[in-house]
């Protein structure tokens, strides 16, 4: 796919006056916020970086900061890794991070061994990257994280705000949640704490694959259908599987997330353990 700076990509029709007027969509609508969102992260935020997962979301969300500031990131992409992706998605964060011109920053989780031994076994393993994160941000004194969540992935991500408050140890109080009317974020975290900024959080899954196809953003094939299954959510490959699906390009995914009552995420085994073990594991800083 090519692979050029982005650019805005407006239409503009005639008015009824004759004169050329601004014609927003839904995709515009959803692009202009995100990007308003980072720049207001970067003038305000002292020491920032993006979290990059290597998956579709996170992937917008590199596209969205590219446009957001005339086609370079100015602050570090940070793959918190666990060593444990599938080879396809270390492919694509090494071609792109050198064809897009990131700041790429990739440390470690550590073993198993350091994490809560009373997580359900999917859990505990997930739970390396909240370690993992705690270290990097330990190494690098990040107060900002840009994190590529949406709100109807996941139930307990629904209770996110947009400038998302963490305590020293990275925890989540999601009882203790800072109002956000008309756009006024809270940037200013607790000294030694950090903030997450959620760009992307009023996106759904359909808006990503629409603005994913009409910017012609790289993906990872593992999201196409392949012997009649496919990926709807990318994490580590023991515990991620495909699911059924004959979606061979975008278009096909869109028609299928019209019909389909399968959840995004189906195919992560850390969803189908116990009831709380995703919010523990949000709780306590996961990303």
């Amino acid at each position: 796919m090519s692979d050029a700076i982005p650019g805005a990509s407006k239409r503009f029709p005639t008015s009824h006056s004759g004169d050329l007027a601004p014609a927003m969509d839904h995709l515009d609508e959803l692009e202009a916020q995100s990007i308003y969102i980072l720049r207001e992260a970067f003038a305000r935020m002292k020491k920032l970086a993006l979290l990059w997962s290597l998956g579709k979301d996170s992937n917008v969300m590199i596209w969205l900061a590219r446009k957001a500031f005339f086609g370079k990131v100015p602050f570090p992409a940070l793959h918190v890794d666990t060593g444990k992706k599938f080879p396809e998605m270390y492919a694509f964060r090494d071609q792109y991070a050198k064809e897009w011109g990131l700041d790429l920053r990739v440390d470690p989780c550590p073993p198993i061994d350091a994490v809560d031994p009373t997580l359900p076994p999917a859990a505990r393993s997930a739970a390396r990257k909240t370690e993992g994160l705690k270290l990097a941000l330990a190494k690098y004194g990040f107060d900002g994280l840009i994190a590529g969540i949406r709100r109807d992935e996941e139930a307990t991500r629904a209770k996110e705000r947009v400038f998302s408050p963490r305590g020293v140890e990275g925890g989540w109080d999601v009882r203790d949640q800072p109002p956000e009317f008309w756009d006024h974020f809270n940037a200013s975290p607790p000294q030694g704490a950090h903030l997450r900024i959620h760009p992307i959080l009023h996106w759904t899954e359909a808006d990503i694959w629409a603005y994913t196809q009409r910017e012609n953003i790289p993906i990872i094939s593992l999201y196409l259908s392949n012997n009649g299954k496919r990926y709807r959510s990318l994490g580590d490959a023991d515990i991620t599987f495909p699911v059924a699906s004959n979606a061979a390009n975008i278009d096909e995914i869109l028609i299928e997330l019209n019909t389909t009552k399968v959840p995004e995420r189906a195919g992560r085994a850390l969803d189908h353990e116990t009831e709380d073990a995703f919010e523990r594991l949000r709780v306590s800083g996961y990303l």
